[in-house]
């Protein structure tokens, strides 16, 4: 019986972070996808990976868009765009992204993602601060 109970454990302790792994590859591609719907302009696109909460705030698309276009410039539009550390739990996942601006300008930016109802996973927010700043 104790063998059961030491073997259980050990495979909830293997299962944990084998979730996260896949929470946190799962908020890498909503990230991704929400910067690929940037680069090609695709507001309908980039505004499905907002979170309910960011859709009320921006009621349509190319709000959205615009607010992304003038606030984000970097996540809009850059040169690199590369995943940083991330953290997963109860259904929330913290991702940095390093980010080499347009201008070549340093960047890292901090991707929220809460998951949904449906399962999904939505940007809840994006804090951007350029590389070198203090918080």
């Amino acid at each position: 019986m104790r063998a059961i109970v030491l073997l259980l454990a050990f495979l909830v302790s293997i299962a944990l972070p084998a979730r996260a792994a896949d929470d946190i590859a799962a908020a890498q591609s909503v990230i991704r996808s929400q910067e690929q719907a940037f680069s090609h302009d695709d507001a309908a696109a980039a505004y499905s990976y907002a979170a309910p909460e960011i859709q009320q705030m921006f009621r349509q698309p190319d709000i959205f868009m615009y607010m992304v276009q003038n606030n984000y410039a970097p996540v809009y539009r850059h040169k690199s765009f590369e995943f940083g550390e991330a953290r997963a739990a109860d259904g929330q996942i913290a991702q940095r992204v390093h980010i080499i601006d347009a201008d070549g300008e340093a960047w890292e930016a901090l991707y929220t993602l809460e998951e949904q109802p449906d399962g999904s996973l939505k940007i809840t927010g994006c804090s951007l601060l350029k590389a070198g700043q203090a918080v």
